[in-house]
């Protein structure tokens, strides 16, 4: 049993707040400032347990990191981190910043050099929790190509993949080449097993394929190795446009005028935001017709915009882009009752034809569309006074971009040709350009 002054005590420091005797012995002032306390605490206690809850199920870096280093000494896979990853450890992850379970992202250091460290894994409810059950499910991520595959064999394997995903395009064997000489890790002119299930393995993450055909590109990231189904690439020094981003299980209590106002005031000042901005008018000049066809960016997120340290925009996250060629066949054939229902990702939209219930294949909105709606609060803020009237102009022209054939080709460029032309005279020849 407890004794009598104890509970007495806990009495005391549980209940004292609510206590109608103890209000009338103390100032209501300080019975406020008690029950303030409490409350702060109680808010307090519950983010901290929150915080916890999401990383715990965020990040599973170990798991990655368990399952990779297993294949690769089993001789399984093959890649140009895999002995920096698990033999030197010179390849080590570091602060987690994943937003899905299923596809881990970490900050990490190779030779001294900050990287993003990306990998994919099966979702925590599908295994039952054991080591070895997750050894088992990514084994399927491995089972092609087969044994006695010749080299002729994986090259039509990787044309017929690459047509799928892209299109018909007239350089797919240059894209062929390409990933063959990726895979060949150590350069003996032949790719073994191991090397062709690694970068088959890494062909099925759209991102990786989109890194792999616009690696040329300025404002894509650049690949620097991978090791199985893992890869590295450059570190962005900005991850996303605003500096803040509340967690969801805030985002009920802080109201978005405050979280707007603070991103306004942590921002960069309006000439770097300039030239950010430029640069993601280039990446969608970049996309929009590109050697590997056309692709559509389908969550035009201030979360998967960044740029470096020369506030330089680079696209810190590319699995929202998609391929035309994907895009239209998710929406070919596809049934709707309503436009909603021919979406692809967050804002990939056609119409739907409600005589025969069935999609169209182009989508409405073009990517510059998208990125204008983006810029709209990011770039108008602070704009200086000379020019807010004829940006704001601009920017109400470009969000009502239609994406029909009819209007894309010349009315699209010569908006964002516009737009650059109205943001790059105000910085050039300035610290800024």
């Amino acid at each position: 049993m407890m004794p009598r002054a104890v509970r007495r005590l806990v009495h005391m420091v549980l209940f004292c707040p609510l206590s109608k005797g103890l209000q009338s012995r103390l100032p209501s002032i300080k019975v406020k400032y008690l029950l303030l306390a409490w409350l702060g605490i109680l808010i307090a206690s519950w983010v901290i347990y929150m915080q916890y809850a999401s990383y715990s199920e965020l990040c599973r870096g170990h798991v990655c990191h368990m399952v990779i280093c297993d294949h690769y000494r089993r001789g399984i896979i093959s890649g140009s981190s895999c002995k920096a990853l698990c033999d030197q450890r010179a390849l080590t992850l570091q602060r987690c910043m994943s937003t899905s379970s299923t596809h881990q992202v970490y900050s990490g250091l190779w030779k001294e050099r900050p990287v993003v460290i990306k990998c994919g894994i099966d979702d925590p409810v599908k295994i039952d929790g054991a080591p070895d059950s997750v050894l088992r499910q990514e084994m399927s991520l491995f089972d092609k190509p087969t044994r006695g595959t010749s080299m002729d064999e994986f090259k039509e394997m990787l044309h017929s993949f690459l047509k799928a995903n892209l299109g018909e395009q007239p350089s797919l064997n240059t894209l062929v080449d390409r990933v063959i000489t990726l895979a060949d890790v150590n350069q003996d002119g032949k790719v073994s097993l191991a090397e062709a299930k690694s970068i088959w393995a890494l062909l099925q993450i759209n991102e990786f394929l989109l890194m792999v055909a616009l690696q040329e590109k300025e404002h894509t990231p650049k690949l620097l190795g991978f090791c199985g189904d893992l890869y590295v690439t450059e570190h962005v020094g900005h991850s996303s446009l605003y500096r803040l981003e509340v967690p969801h299980y805030l985002q009920a209590l802080v109201p978005e005028v405050l979280s707007s106002s603070l991103n306004h005031w942590l921002a960069p000042a309006w000439p770097r935001r300039a030239r950010i901005t430029i640069g993601l008018l280039e990446f969608v000049e970049e996309v929009f017709h590109g050697s590997y066809g056309s692709f559509l960016i389908c969550d035009a997120s201030p979360r998967h915009v960044g740029y470096n340290a020369k506030y330089d925009c680079k696209m810190a996250n590319l699995r929202s882009v998609a391929s035309e060629a994907v895009v239209r066949g998710f929406m070919r054939g596809r049934r709707c009752e309503t436009n909603a229902d021919c979406t692809y990702g967050r804002d990939c939209t056609a119409t739907c034809d409600r005589l025969v219930k069935q999609c169209n294949t182009e989508v409405v909105q073009p990517n510059l569309a998208k990125v204008c709606v983006l810029l709209q609060d990011y770039l108008l803020f602070g704009a200086p006074s000379d020019l807010r009237g004829d940006l704001e102009k601009q920017l109400r022209t470009c969000v009502t971009l239609s994406g029909l054939a009819s209007q894309m080709e010349v009315h699209h460029s010569l908006v964002l040709n516009n737009l650059k032309t109205l943001l790059w005279k105000k910085i050039s020849n300035t610290q800024y350009s």
